[in-house]
């Protein structure tokens, strides 16, 4: 199961891994743009996908999907939580949360709290911005504050980081992974229109190539990887110190677990 592949890297992973002979389900917000996705994945493989619609803004969307999924699918082989994006303006949710935080990673978060006992892995799509990172569990909001988009941004990434390595050691039986896929021309940053079109323009990764490390922590052997750790290009990088702390990872999972009002 793909988040955010309705387009970019999410999309090119699902249709490589639709391509090796996997059943693929993807999640994407906007529906007519998960029906293109559906069909590329389709017309790359010949099996039609599953397709499910949620808004990650929206927790209760994440409930509804949640639930959709337990319904459908008995095993989850690999969840990848690959949607995410930033906003260039301060935005709070209707849960009361700074948007980057919450779809970046509260929603991931709930998401996998949800689905648990039916994923047999975990890849989170992270980010080298994580160095702009200036997390505090204490105040999920606080880039609300004087905000700065790539600050916000990589608050995000870093929780992304440090929630990977914290459900590895709390989940030792559910093998989890980040990765940072590159600076990728997608439609990420689609609402600024001068980054966005520098995105496309400029001569940055394609997403095939930005998912290439996802759709090979997706297949490869666990025996060959380390559980929590943080990926580049196919090979286990260190993040910067605020991304590997685990007592910050632990906090963080803590005020993740109460913002979401789940049992941590």
């Amino acid at each position: 199961m793909v988040t955010g592949a309705s387009s970019g890297i999410g999309l090119a992973a699902a249709v490589d891994l639709a391509g090796r002979g996997d059943r693929v389900v993807l999640v994407g917000r906007d529906p007519a743009r998960l029906r293109d996705a559906g069909e590329r994945v389709r017309d790359s493989s010949g099996e039609q996908p599953e397709l499910f619609r949620a808004d990650f803004a929206v927790l209760d969307d994440v409930r509804r999907l949640a639930e959709r999924l337990r319904a459908t699918c008995d095993r989850i082989d690999v969840l990848a939580n690959n949607a995410g994006g930033i906003s260039f303006r301060p935005v709070t949710t209707v849960d009361g949360f700074e948007l980057s935080i919450q779809a970046n990673h509260l929603a991931p978060f709930l998401l996998s709290h949800l689905l648990r006992d039916r994923i047999g892995r975990l890849v989170v799509t992270a980010s080298g911005a994580h160095r702009s990172g200036v997390l505090d569990p204490d105040d999920l909001n606080a880039t609300l504050r004087d905000y700065r988009p790539y600050r916000a941004y990589g608050t995000s990434k870093q929780a992304n980081i440090l929630f990977a390595a914290e459900a590895a050691r709390r989940w030792p039986e559910l093998p989890t992974y980040s990765f940072h896929p590159g600076v990728v021309r997608t439609r990420f940053a689609s609402d600024n229109r001068l980054i966005a079109f520098g995105l496309r323009a400029l001569p940055f990764r394609s997403p095939e190539r930005g998912a290439e490390t996802l759709v090979w922590l997706a297949n490869q052997d666990p025996s060959r990887l380390t559980s929590g750790g943080y990926y580049r290009d196919r090979k286990r990088r260190r993040p910067l110190s605020k991304a590997a702390d685990p007592a910050l990872a632990a906090r963080l999972w803590t005020a993740s677990a109460k913002a979401v009002g789940i049992d941590g």
